[in-house]
């Protein structure tokens, strides 16, 4: 059976390793090379775009609620006329 000491003492280990390894500066020009390539892009994330539709959906029953008021009373005006 493998020591948990044993095996998290390997596990500190690899990770200092990685962390001083050129990978780790790899890693982080790739993520700051990404974050300024996707900011200058015009994109939005899920839960906003999520949020905007919903507002969407919502202004949009309104919207159908209203032209159906309006035939109504265009109707009632031409009825009356």
């Amino acid at each position: 059976m493998i020591d948990p000491k044993a095996f998290e003492e390997f596990s500190n280990r690899m990770s200092a390793m990685f962390a001083a390894s050129p990978a780790a500066d790899i890693e982080k020009n790739v993520r700051s090379l990404m974050s300024g390539f996707f900011s200058k892009l015009d994109l939005v994330s899920r839960e906003e775009f999520d949020i905007q539709s919903q507002v969407l959906a919502r202004t949009r029953e309104k919207l159908d609620a209203l032209e159906v008021r309006v035939a109504e009373l265009e109707k009632q005006l031409g009825a009356k006329g």
